[in-house]
C-alpha cells in the first residue's frame, strides 16, 4: 500500500485489501518489533559470512557456520533470510577441460570402485590437470587429492601442460605427506599420468598406479569434482588480468579456504584440516 500512496488514494487501497485507515496509519509510524529488529540484525550477519565464504556455501551449510559462531537460528530462517536479501550461491558453470587425445604406453589398470573411500589419509590419492583462463591465455593446475580427507596434498602451475607439471604436484604431495608404501595414484588416461617419467616418480615411492576405464570420466570423479568447485567459487566471470593473478588466487584458494575453512558435507561439515587433525588425535601414522 505504501508504495501506491502515490498512485491510488488510501482509502481505495484500504477497501482493496480489507485494511482500516487508522490500522494502516498506525503500521507506518509503528517501531519494528523485537523480532523485526532481531532478523535485521541477523540478515547482516548472514550477508557477512556469506562473502567471508566466498559466495560458496548454501542454506545448510551458512547455518552451521552461523550456529558455531553462537548465533541462536533454525535453518529454515535462514533460508527465509537469504530469500529475502537475496542472497545466492554463486552457480555452476560448464568449462571445457584439456584432455589428451591419445595413449600410447598402456594405462595401468582401474583399481577404484564407486563410491571412492578411504579410511584413513594418504591411501588413496586422485589427481587430474585442468587450465583457467587469463588475458595472457590458459593457466594449467594440475592437482593431487587426498580421497580420505579431500586435501589436496600437491598442485603445481604452468603456463603449458606438460607432463613436467604432473610430475611437480606429485612430488609436492610425497614431499609433504611422507606417504608408506602402496597408496593407491588414480588418474585418467592422459598422457602426463602415462609418460615413463611419471611412472618412475610413482614406481620410487612405491606408489600403486590406477586409471579410469576408456571414456569414463565418473571414475576420475572425485578429481574432476574438485575442479568444479574451485572454478565455480574462484574463477570469475571474465578471466583473470594475468597468469600471475592467477596463480595468487588459486594458491590462496587452495591453501587459505579449501583446504582449512571450506566445509565438506562428506565430512561431518568439517573442512579437511579439521577432519584430518581426529586421525591425529588417535594416532594415526600414515
Amino acid at each position: 500500500m505504501q508504495a501506491q500512496q502515490a498512485a491510488y488514494p488510501v482509502t481505495a487501497l484500504c477497501r482493496a485489501l480489507s485494511v482500516s485507515r487508522s490500522g494502516f496509519h498506525a503500521w507506518q509510524h509503528r517501531a519494528p518489533s523485537a523480532r523485526q529488529q532481531a532478523d535485521a540484525r541477523l540478515a547482516l550477519v548472514i550477508q557477512a559470512t556469506h562473502i567471508e565464504y566466498r559466495q560458496a556455501y548454501g542454506t545448510r551449510r551458512l547455518w552451521r557456520v552461523l550456529n558455531d559462531r553462537g548465533e541462536s537460528c533454525g535453518r529454515h530462517r535462514v533460508a527465509r533470510l537469504r530469500r529475502r536479501h537475496g542472497v545466492v550461491t554463486l552457480r555452476r558453470r560448464r568449462f571445457l577441460r584439456a584432455r589428451a587425445p591419445y595413449a600410447r604406453v598402456p594405462a595401468a589398470p582401474n583399481r577404484l570402485t564407486w563410491p571412492f573411500s578411504s579410511a584413513a589419509p594418504d591411501r588413496v590419492w586422485v589427481g587430474d590437470i585442468t587450465h583457467i583462463p587469463t588475458r595472457e591465455g590458459w593457466l594449467y593446475l594440475a592437482t593431487v587429492l587426498d580421497v580420505c580427507s579431500r586435501r589436496i596434498v600437491g598442485w603445481a602451475m604452468a603456463s603449458q601442460q606438460t607432463r613436467d607439471l604432473a610430475g611437480r604436484a606429485l612430488e609436492m604431495a610425497i614431499v609433504h605427506r611422507r606417504p608408506a608404501a602402496n597408496v593407491i595414484l588414480h588418474h585418467d588416461r592422459g598422457s602426463q599420468y602415462t609418460s615413463a617419467r611419471y611412472r618412475a616418480k610413482a614406481a620410487a615411492a612405491h606408489m600403486v598406479l590406477s586409471m579410469s576405464r576408456p571414456g569414463m570420466p565418473y571414475d576420475n570423479a572425485m578429481a574432476e569434482s574438485f575442479f568444479s568447485t574451485l572454478k565455480l567459487e574462484l574463477v570469475p566471470d571474465k578471466a583473470f588480468a594475468s597468469r600471475d593473478a592467477a596463480r595468487l588466487a588459486v594458491f590462496d584458494y587452495i591453501e587459505t579456504f579449501y583446504n582449512r575453512t571450506r566445509m565438506h558435507s562428506a565430512l561431518g561439515y568439517k573442512s579437511p584440516d579439521q577432519y584430518e587433525k581426529q586421525f591425529n588425535r588417535l594416532g594415526y601414522v600414515p
